[in-house]
């Protein structure tokens, strides 16, 4: 029997470091999701190990799927009802990234998140359509475990299915940002003023959305200045700021969240979430193809007019040719004088 080569084995080895890795962020991810829970047992209004399953699949590929189901099943494996329950609740948590996966890449998804096909694919087909697998497996499970009763078996699918959903849109935008963030080196002092100041306004802000206050409009023109003057960076990192903030409002029952049921509260807390993530994805994608296209423009009127200059340095005026004549050019005609 031969010994594999070291190459596979420092390939084997890496796979496996990344299956680890994987896992360990999905179970330290949830366990800080299941702190501010609404709904108790397994179910949450922002459930981060999707965006970070989603993040992972689609930045390292196929391979890192089994971290998933590994992280997966360390979390639910104190919380399950049974140990058939939480194997399948595990194989919904781990088909439904792998099947908004594959539909993005379906259709063309890039990780840069610069296009606005882009944008609108991780919402409505990474967030909102693939999620809706682990929020049926998982709500069906219980419900036939007898964990959970018929007319709780809506309202728990609902959440579910945003928790997830929302893990898609806050977290994983943030993600694919760090992968390609790089340190600005060329910024100018007032760059960095203006990122200080939208940093300590989203943190004044936030501070506003826990306290007695019903003020969580005000989140609204922050996601737009970051989207417009940061792009993605900016917009993902303000979303998750400012959705964060209004988890911690709904779970302490203030501001907005103050003096009403569980329905109003998730009903409430999700239509913000939704909304700031939409914004920000939608203004910042729609920024980032203006700007490419400005450069398409500026590359393309910068080529024009070396071509003009070099015709014109030469003394070459070219000229269409004659009809039936592709050979030869045409004799210049001689110049008016003026």
């Amino acid at each position: 029997m031969t010994a594999a080569p070291p190459e596979r084995l420092r390939q084997a080895g890496l796979a496996a470091l990344e299956i680890c890795a994987v896992a360990a962020l999905y179970y330290g991810s949830a366990t800080l999701g299941l702190i501010q829970q609404l709904v108790g047992g397994q179910v949450t209004p922002l459930w981060p190990p999707t965006g970070i399953a989603l993040a992972s699949l689609l930045l390292r590929g196929l391979r890192v799927w089994p971290g998933i189901a590994l992280g997966a099943f360390l979390v639910n494996v104190p919380l399950g009802p049974s140990v058939p329950a939480v194997l399948a609740i595990v194989a919904g948590n781990t088909l439904a990234p792998v099947c908004s996966y594959w539909l993005l890449r379906r259709t063309g998804f890039r990780t840069e998140l610069d296009r606005l096909q882009d944008a609108l694919g991780l919402i409505f087909l990474g967030a909102l359509t693939g999620m809706l697998i682990s929020a049926t497996v998982g709500s069906g499970t219980l419900a036939l475990a007898g964990a959970l009763s018929a007319e709780d078996f809506w309202p728990t699918w609902s959440v579910w299915w945003t928790g997830d959903a929302m893990g898609v849109l806050v977290v994983t935008p943030v993600l694919l940002v760090l992968r390609f963030a790089r340190w600005p080196k060329d910024a100018r002092p007032a760059r960095w003023a203006e990122g200080l100041l939208l940093l300590a306004a989203t943190v004044f802000v936030g501070f506003l959305e826990t306290s007695s206050t019903p003020l969580l409009f005000l989140g609204f023109p922050l996601l737009i200045w970051a989207a417009f003057r940061f792009q993605l960076a900016g917009a993902a990192l303000c979303a998750l700021s400012v959705s964060t903030f209004a988890i911690v409002a709904a779970a302490r029952g203030s501001g907005p969240f103050a003096g009403h049921d569980l329905l109003t509260n998730m009903i409430t807390l999700q239509a913000f979430n939704g909304s700031s993530s939409l914004t920000a994805l939608l203004v910042a994608a729609a920024v980032s193809e203006r700007n490419q296209t400005q450069t398409e423009i500026a590359r393309a009127c910068g080529l024009l007019a070396d071509m003009v200059a070099e015709a014109t340095a030469g003394g070459h005026h070219p000229r269409l040719p004659g009809r039936g004549d592709t050979t030869q050019p045409h004799a210049d005609r001689p110049e008016t004088p003026t």
